[in-house]
């Protein structure tokens, strides 16, 4: 799913209406359609509805939803922040529909001090956001920004049609410093702007935000953006198997790290790193530890196969380890997990990347030697080849020579002039973790939590990527985003059966077969890009 900035989704509700002759009204009609129909899902208990239109098509969208739900039986009230005389085009058609047929109580707002007079609309179950959408630009003012003010101590939910207001579309930080709308849901149209894959939008880490086609062809969605939702690569993941498989089908995973030694070490790391491979679906999956770990690796689990390497006096990997055999037949190799940053392990990282040709997942340890060296070996272990980075930001600032702080004000930019000038994948990890990859295309992951935030995660997230590239090597881009989107959404899965506190990285395991059945598209097209599809009657959906 392609991300369009704010001149680009007004291009294609132009080009809707001009070159494929679909009315704009039309697709007004349809947006409030799905309005009304996110809220009767996500808050199916509420009962009284206050909306809060502003004079643009936004808040003809608000008028067109205010109308069907009062004609589903709720008590709505309808605020607009304005003159109807000074409404035009759709959003006057919008008004003077809802008007006319008397079903909602109606009201228009001049000044400020007469929100006052309407505290009894902030009793409703349900306040739909209608105010201004994806054409604003910030900060709010005037009858807006005291509506906000007038907002705030209600206690209802807000559901925000196109973005919460006060959001600029075409925003890709987490946070803004200006004056914003809460929002409990989010419900925009026909795609995703950046702000809706980027921004902390809602209120819960959860709550819905979904996007509903409403009638522009594929054809009229174009972006140069180069952004896309990595969700959408999820369908890789479920092609069906054919009758006739075999492991031999769906590759051979090498997974190298883990450290055992008289100062303490790291062996669960590559044992959780291949165990997620496994159970991706790889074939196939060797875990190559030092041969002080190898006891502890080889009892994780029975269907892992274990390679002994030569250990350092610190119990890391020695360098004069040979490769040949320990290679022979590997599809991906995942190199980092536990491997610490010993000399020897440098040395035998160095000999790794330049005697091996297959796609390559380096991580952890791997990731912060590779940081002491220029960016040149990076680029020639790189050539002919996958070649995926995972770091969090504190290897991204290692990596790139820049502070911590420097990554994260500035993710998209960073993530992506490293991949592109070293002709690799960057996985860059974090709330909303990014997917650069060597054409400057980037995939923007949605799912995930904060519970996530604890030792283990990334190693999980190795394994997934080697697992998934090993199955599907024709199609790296999407392998790599697959594995993004399911490791976060087996996770929201996990904490929901836990807590934030005491999910461990471990706990997704057992919802992988859920996850990698979820679909984020429900059956009417609506595709959630944060939270889970809700069915008509309010429930979530669970696949089968």
């Amino acid at each position: 799913m392609l991300v369009l900035s704010a001149a680009e989704m007004q291009a294609c509700d132009r080009v809707t209406a001009e070159r494929f002759g679909i009315p704009s009204i039309d697709l007004m009609r349809n947006a409030a359609k799905a309005v009304a129909e996110v809220a009767l899902r996500v808050f199916p208990r509420a009962a009284h509805v206050t909306v809060l239109c502003g004079k643009g098509n936004n808040g003809g969208d608000g008028s067109m939803a205010a109308k069907l739900l009062a004609e589903r039986g709720l008590a709505v009230t309808v605020l607009l922040l304005g003159a109807p005389g000074e409404l035009k085009g759709d959003a006057a058609v919008a008004w003077s529909e809802l008007a006319a047929a008397g079903s909602a109580k109606v009201f228009a707002i001049s000044a400020p001090d007469e929100l006052a007079l309407h505290g009894d609309a902030l009793e409703a179950d349900l306040i739909l956001d209608a105010i201004v959408g994806t054409g604003f630009k910030p900060p709010l003012k005037g009858l807006a920004l005291a509506a906000l003010k007038w907002v705030q101590p209600s206690a209802a939910p807000i559901l925000a049609i196109d973005l919460p207001s006060g959001w600029p579309a075409d925003e890709t930080k987490a946070a803004i410093d200006e004056p914003v709308f809460p929002a409990d849901a989010v419900v925009t149209f026909t795609a995703p702007k950046p702000a809706h894959l980027f921004g902390q939008l809602t209120r819960q880490w959860d709550a819905p935000v979904v996007v509903a086609p409403i009638g522009s062809p594929e054809e009229a969605v174009i972006s140069t953006l180069g952004l896309e939702w990595a969700g959408s690569s999820l369908a890789l993941a479920q092609r069906p198997r054919s009758a006739d498989a075999n492991k031999g089908k769906f590759g051979h995973v090498l997974v190298v790290g883990g450290s055992f030694g008289a100062a303490g070490g790291k062996a669960g790391a590559p044992a959780m790193a291949s165990m997620a491979a496994l159970k991706s679906g790889a074939g196939l999956v060797t875990v190559a530890v030092p041969e002080p770990a190898l006891a502890i690796v080889s009892g994780y689990a029975p269907e892992l196969m274990t390679w002994p390497l030569k250990a350092s006096a610190e119990g890391q990997i020695a360098a004069e380890n040979a490769l040949a055999a320990l290679t022979k037949g590997i599809t991906v190799a995942a190199i980092g997990p536990g491997m610490g940053q010993s000399a020897d392990t440098m040395k035998f990282l160095n000999k790794f990347l330049a005697g091996t040709t297959m796609p390559l997942v380096i991580d952890a340890d791997a990731l912060n030697q590779l940081a002491r060296q220029s960016e040149a070996r990076l680029r020639k272990a790189a050539k002919d080849r996958t070649v995926v980075l995972t770091p969090h930001p504190g290897e991204m600032a290692r990596l790139a020579g820049l502070s911590v702080p420097e990554v994260q004000a500035n993710r998209l930019d960073v993530a992506r002039g490293f991949a592109v000038r070293n002709g690799v994948t960057v996985v860059l990890k974090g709330a909303r973790t990014l997917i650069a990859h060597p054409s400057g295309q980037v995939a923007v992951n949605t799912s995930g939590n904060p519970g996530m935030a604890k030792g283990g995660s990334g190693d999980v997230l190795g394994g997934m990527i080697a697992g998934l590239l090993a199955q599907y090597p024709e199609e790296p881009a999407r392998a790599v985003e697959a594995a993004v989107y399911l490791h976060g959404l087996a996770a929201d899965m996990a904490v929901r059966k836990s807590n934030e506190h005491t999910l461990l990285a471990t706990d997704s395991f057992r919802q992988f077969a859920q996850a990698f059945r979820s679909h984020a598209e429900d059956d009417s097209g609506y595709v959630w890009l944060q939270g889970r599809p809700r069915r008509k009657d309010g429930c979530e959906r669970h696949d089968n």
